[in-house]
């Protein structure tokens, strides 16, 4: 039953490499655009990250999809070095489109300030927009979300540098 479900999993991601990109380079060129308007205000970093498939290394894994897509979500924020902000404040959006999969990675600093919950209801408003084919808005509100949580817990100071750690194009592959 397990090899069969693997087997499922690895036809299902194998012909998920060929679909068409949800986003333009127009559109990831505005999501960069949301992304440092977004980081205005705070001194946190938000990342997107959306990729097509799973890697290969990830469809033979023991674990239920949710857990793979957990798993794979710390790995690309760790990977894009979202962890690696000075106030470790940092958030990762990341989308798995051929699971329909969301996940928010929150670094240390900013989790200790935001519930599982909350991070859950922009996941929610997120996956409505997707649902309903608006992936560039849905992404445009998911920023403004975290920004929002950011700038309650790390507000900006005035006149205080605050650097832009972290690239704002998302990561899409």
């Amino acid at each position: 039953m397990a090899v069969m479900i693997k087997i499922k999993r690895v036809i299902k991601h194998t012909f998920a490499a060929g679909r068409k990109r949800v986003l333009s380079d127009a559109a990831l060129e505005r999501l960069s655009k949301a992304v440092a308007q977004g980081e205005l205000g705070h001194s946190g970093e938000i990342r997107i990250c959306v990729e097509a498939r799973l890697p290969d290394s990830y469809l033979l894994r023991p674990h239920d999809m949710r857990r793979i897509v957990r798993q794979r979500a710390v790995a690309q924020f760790g990977k894009l070095r979202v962890w690696d902000t000075e106030h470790n404040n940092g958030v990762l959006i990341y989308l798995l489109l051929v699971e329909h999969a969301i996940e928010i990675v929150a670094d240390r600093g900013i989790s200790c300030h935001v519930s599982a919950q909350v991070w859950e209801g922009v996941v929610q408003r997120l996956a409505q927009q997707l649902k309903a084919g608006k992936f560039e808005q849905g992404l445009e509100q998911a920023v403004d979300d975290v920004a929002s949580h950011l700038r309650l817990h790390f507000a900006a100071e005035q006149d205080a540098p605050n650097p832009n750690e972290l690239p704002d194009i998302p990561h899409a592959v």
